[in-house]
């Protein structure tokens, strides 16, 4: 299941980075693609992740999710 969700704060290629890799580091959480431009990222679910776990990934490296998850 491909999930999109809208990240606020980020501003260049390490942002990017950043958020790739701490999604990336969550458990059932595979395929990252994150759009600087549209300041999304998305996902695919290989096993269901709780949104909070997700949100909390994004807020400790200083972003935040805009939008619930769809």
């Amino acid at each position: 299941m491909s999930t999109t969700i809208k990240v606020k704060g980020m501003s260049c290629q390490h942002c990017v980075a950043s958020v790739t890799k701490a999604l990336s580091e969550i458990a059932g959480i595979a395929d990252v693609q994150v759009s600087l431009e549209k300041g999304e990222a998305t996902f695919t679910e290989n096993s269901p992740v709780p949104e909070q776990t997700i949100k909390d990934a994004i807020t400790k490296i200083g972003f935040e999710v805009v939008s619930g998850l769809e």
